[in-house]
C-alpha cells in the first residue's frame, strides 16, 4: 500500500474516523436534572448506534483509504472496494442522522402520547458531526481539485538521472542506496569496483535530442499517461507522492516512464514537481 498516494480528502475521512472512535465512548444519552454521579451509557451501549453508526462509519473510512492506497482497487459485485466505502460511510451519517431525531428508539412514544425521553449525549452529536464530514470527504473528493491533492508530498530526489540511467534507488525513488542480489556490488556499475581481474565496463547512456534534459517530476493529483501513437485511451495513471522520468517534450506535454518500464504521454503538466 503506497501511502504517497492519499489525498487531502483521504485525510479528511482518517481524522473524521478517528473524531468518531473517540465519540464511541461518550455519553450517548443526555437526561436534564441527573445527578452528577449517573452513569449514562457510551455509544457501545447501544447495538443500532454501534452498528449502524460507529462500525458502519470506520469500516467505510478504512475501505476508502485502502482502496486509494492500493495500486489497483479489488472489486466486489462488480464495484470498487471505494465506492463501497463511500456508501458505508453514507449509510452512518443517514443513520446517525435518525438516532439524533429519535435517540430513546421510540420508547418515549409508549402510551400514545409524546413524553419527556432522554437528548442526545455528546458522544451521539460527535458521532453526527463526524459522519457527516466523512461522508461529505469521501463524495466530494473525487470532485473538488482542493481535495485530491496529495495528502503527503513527495521526498526530492538527490539529482536526476540521465535517459537510460538505472536509478541508484530502484525507479521511483531517486537518491536512495539499492543493493544488488546477494548484497554483493555488481562490476560495471557507477561508483563500484569491479573484480579482481574483471575490467569495469563503460556503460552506454543514448542522449536525448535537442536540448532537452531528462529530470524526475511528482504529479500533485492522479493523472493518466496515454500511449505515444496518439491513442485516447490510457495506459496508465501518475500517482501523487511516487517520482517519475520525464525522458522527452513534446510541446507542453512530457512522454514519462513508469516504475514497470512503460513510456507514455502527459498531457496535462501543470503544477508538476520538478526533482
Amino acid at each position: 500500500m503506497n501511502i504517497r498516494s492519499l489525498t487531502r480528502g483521504d485525510g479528511v475521512v482518517i481524522g473524521a474516523a478517528v473524531l468518531l472512535f473517540i465519540a464511541s465512548f461518550l455519553d450517548l444519552y443526555s437526561v436534564d436534572g441527573a445527578p452528577d454521579g449517573y452513569d449514562l451509557p457510551s455509544l457501545w451501549g447501544s447495538g443500532p448506534v454501534v452498528l449502524g453508526v460507529v462500525l458502519a462509519g470506520i469500516i467505510g473510512a478504512a475501505l476508502v483509504v485502502v482502496a486509494r492506497g492500493l495500486p489497483q482497487s479489488p472489486k466486489v459485485a462488480g464495484l470498487d472496494l471505494g465506492q463501497f466505502g463511500v456508501a458505508f460511510t453514507v449509510f452512518a451519517a443517514w443513520s446517525a442522522l435518525g438516532n439524533i431525531f429519535d435517540v430513546a428508539g421510540g420508547v418515549d412514544n409508549i402510551g400514545g402520547g409524546s413524553s419527556d425521553g432522554p437528548d442526545a449525549g455528546t458522544g451521539l452529536i460527535l458521532a453526527l458531526v463526524a459522519t457527516l464530514v466523512m461522508a461529505a470527504a469521501a463524495v466530494a473528493t473525487p470532485l473538488v481539485p482542493a481535495l485530491k491533492g496529495a495528502l503527503l508530498p513527495a521526498a526530492r530526489p538527490a539529482a536526476p538521472q540521465p535517459y537510460g540511467a538505472q536509478p541508484p534507488g530502484g525507479y521511483g525513488y531517486p537518491g536512495a542506496q539499492q543493493a544488488s542480489f546477494g548484497g554483493q556490488p555488481q562490476p560495471g556499475q557507477p561508483g563500484q569496483q569491479p573484480f579482481p581481474g574483471q575490467p569495469q565496463q563503460p556503460q552506454p547512456v543514448p542522449a536525448p535530442a535537442g536540448d532537452f534534459s531528462p529530470f524526475w517530476f511528482a504529479v500533485p493529483v492522479p493523472r493518466p499517461l496515454f500511449p505515444e501513437d496518439g491513442s485516447p485511451t490510457p495506459i496508465a495513471e501518475l500517482a501523487p507522492g511516487t517520482w517519475y522520468l520525464a525522458v522527452e517534450q513534446r510541446g507542453p506535454a512530457l512522454v514519462a516512464q513508469t516504475q514497470d518500464g512503460r513510456r507514455g504521454v502527459l498531457q496535462d503538466t501543470s503544477g508538476i514537481q520538478r526533482g
